[in-house]
């Protein structure tokens, strides 16, 4: 497999340490992030710069990883290579999107087919580039939705280590997370299989964010921090807009046809792998 990467991103390269071949090219915004894998080239590209070889690793392709996110004007990378990849050798992109294009359910059960977000800003530039994926390639695009992230060195047990986490309380709120090793299978899985579609990559048990916090802290036998009431809460314009949306996603799909079966299907699952791993366990020292 000849594997080409926009974006060496938490999950990417997560995915690379764990179902890589030996042919791997990829792109970081700023070289001091490269993987360090002496088995994967990395190539420069960014709004200001596109390495003038990103273009002969693309030819190379059979399979392309998309992670980078777009601004709202537009998917920088359909922008800037969607003619070639129109036309490429590749069999297979996938894209990583995020469950944010949702609109806002108010706490209820969705699916792939709940209607996503049709107003401006983050979510719409979502929607549009996975609309522009689709357009470009329809027969070899997957697109993959995922849920709040965590993972090794990304977790509730490392927020309350640095002593970061917050316990913020907005009434009826909840969202569902995705552990990263599930992530890269799931990628793997997408790259091996013959269809192709879109995926909400999330887990079982979508909760209100305070209980993350919550869990993590009785792991670690401290005290949770206080709560706060969301009204109150200090939080920049992307956090906040965290908060739009309350929906309980749906993983029915991924399981159906991708054939998925989460190593961490909550929370507490993911968690506790991690608590057990050492994640967080120098707090107890302090």
């Amino acid at each position: 497999m000849n594997l080409f990467i926009f974006g060496l991103g938490y999950s990417c390269r997560h995915f690379l340490d764990r179902f890589a071949g030996a042919n791997i090219s990829g792109t970081v915004r700023d070289a001091a992030r490269s993987p360090g894998r002496h088995d994967c080239e990395t190539l420069s590209f960014g709004p200001d710069r596109t390495d003038p070889a990103i273009a002969a690793r693309l030819a190379a392709a059979d399979v392309l990883l998309v992670s980078v996110p777009p601004s709202t004007a537009g998917d920088l990378v359909v922008a800037r290579f969607g003619e070639t990849l129109a036309t490429s050798r590749i069999q297979r992109i996938v894209y990583l999107s995020t469950l944010g294009v949702y609109g806002d359910h108010h706490g209820e059960w969705i699916d792939e087919t709940a209607p996503v977000a049709a107003s401006s800003g983050r979510r719409r530039a979502r929607t549009d580039a996975e609309a522009a994926w689709m357009r470009l390639a329809p027969e070899r695009t997957t697109i993959l939705r995922l849920a709040g992230i965590y993972g090794p060195g990304r977790n509730a047990l490392i927020n309350l280590r640095a002593g970061t986490a917050r316990r913020i309380v907005k009434p009826g709120q909840v969202f569902n997370r995705i552990h990263v090793d599930d992530i890269a299978r799931t990628i793997a899985a997408a790259i091996a299989s013959d269809r192709t579609g879109i995926w909400n990559v999330c887990d079982n048990e979508p909760a209100p964010p305070q209980d993350i916090v919550t869990f993590a802290a009785e792991l670690m036998g401290v005290a949770p921090p206080p709560e706060i009431d969301f009204a109150n809460a200090e939080l920049s314009d992307m956090a906040r807009s965290f908060y739009a949306t309350s929906n309980r996603v749906s993983n029915a799909r991924l399981k159906r046809d991708l054939k998925i079966d989460l190593a961490y299907p909550t929370y507490r699952d993911g968690l506790r792998a991690l608590w057990a791993a050492g994640e967080g366990a120098d707090t107890l020292s302090k």
